[in-house]
């Protein structure tokens, strides 16, 4: 994710904090540091916060942790003003064990509170106006939040874990697809109330208003990758692959790559070694944004990315897209599985053409 930078690394998974976290920290510590309780305020919100996001990583170490039960990796974890976000390879299509991986975040937490009131003997009352940055009654504060975070992530929301959930116990009954699409419906449903409701009462709260939003988006993000899923089930990679395309040589030069740019349509060239096999890949955003610093004549290979994930012609074009979705290059190399070298690449963009074909083809025959 952009603006945001690695913290560590923990079992194969890369933590990582983008930068409005931090400023966070910064609002956090200087509306105690203003209210007049000085920096002894300031400095215990600002601990207290963050260890409200230790909280959140542990959360998400929980569906990371079940996810790799079933052979599904996790790239990294982001942390957000708003929370943090794992990025799985994939969600697992059996609703069981969908349902095993949303509520295993939940379930961190909930073992959280427990031990601090077990150790503690910890008691408080919860209500939504709960003030978490009131001095003192540090673990008590904890306790509170890990119950929030239980009770918040297991609203029906899509694709929240309560949406997953959701979406888990539907496709017991239905379709993949089918249930995907009705957790998505039900959980921008939701964000819309809440925004409404705030809207109409006059009670606007800018870090719900912006959970609204990303559950809104997120949602139909999610619904539209399943129905694209659903639309390739049939398909091969070599059936929606692009295959004129042009390439560099490794000791080529940004000149070279802003000429072929200009000369079609292509955004994305390959650098392949002198027996065709495949180097990295240049790619139009980093062509620009490194010519701008360094000029054309920089070397391709300085700039190029590296491109480890691959797929063959004659794999499923459904899972392509899945290796294609979690690769950092925005074009898939389609290698020949005999020979390694590329025959093909694979772009988003090719796919959707593929597909408004084939719908088109479909429509001619009825």
């Amino acid at each position: 994710m952009k603006w945001s930078f690695r913290l560590f690394t923990f079992s194969g998974t890369e933590v990582r904090v983008h930068v409005t976290f931090l400023l966070l920290l910064l609002f956090v510590a200087s509306q105690s540091f203003l209210s007049g309780q000085g920096l002894p305020a300031a400095f215990e919100s600002t601990l207290f916060i963050t260890v409200m996001f230790i909280c959140v990583v542990l959360h998400e170490f929980g569906h990371v942790m079940a996810a790799r039960g079933y052979g599904i990796r996790t790239p990294d974890i982001t942390l957000l003003p708003i929370g943090g976000v794992a990025r799985l390879e994939r969600m697992p299509r059996k609703p069981s064990e969908e349902l095993v991986v949303a509520i295993s975040g939940p379930m961190v937490n909930v073992i959280i509170a427990a031990a601090i009131y077990l150790v503690f003997g910890i008691s408080a009352a919860i209500n939504p106006g709960y003030d978490f940055l009131i001095t003192g009654h540090f673990f008590q504060k904890l306790m509170v939040w890990n119950v929030f975070m239980v009770l918040f992530n297991l609203i029906p929301a899509f694709p929240m874990d309560g949406g997953r959930v959701l979406r888990s116990l539907f496709a017991m009954f239905m379709e993949y697809g089918v249930a995907t699409r009705r957790a998505a419906s039900i959980g921008q449903g939701i964000a819309m109330m809440v925004a409404i409701y705030m809207l109409l009462n006059h009670k606007i709260d800018p870090m719900i208003l912006l959970i609204c939003f990303f559950i809104f988006m997120a949602a139909g993000q999610e619904a539209a990758l399943v129905t694209q899923q659903e639309a390739t089930k049939n398909l091969r990679v070599r059936d929606a692959m692009l295959t004129d395309y042009r390439t560099l040589a490794p000791d080529a030069t940004l000149r070279d790559g802003v000429a072929l740019l200009l000369a079609g349509t292509q955004q994305d060239f390959p650098v392949l070694d002198a027996h065709g096999g495949m180097q990295g890949m240049l790619t139009r955003h980093d062509l620009i944004s490194t010519l701008a610093e360094k000029g054309p004549g920089q070397p391709v290979v300085d700039v190029m990315r590296p491109c480890p994930a691959s797929t063959q012609p004659a794999s499923e074009l459904t899972q392509a897209l899945e290796i294609l979705n979690a690769s950092d290059c925005t074009a898939l190399p389609v290698l020949d599985p005999s020979s390694g070298e590329l025959v093909g690449l694979l772009t988003t963009e090719n796919v959707g053409e593929a597909l408004m074909v084939r719908a088109a083809l479909m429509k001619l025959r009825t």
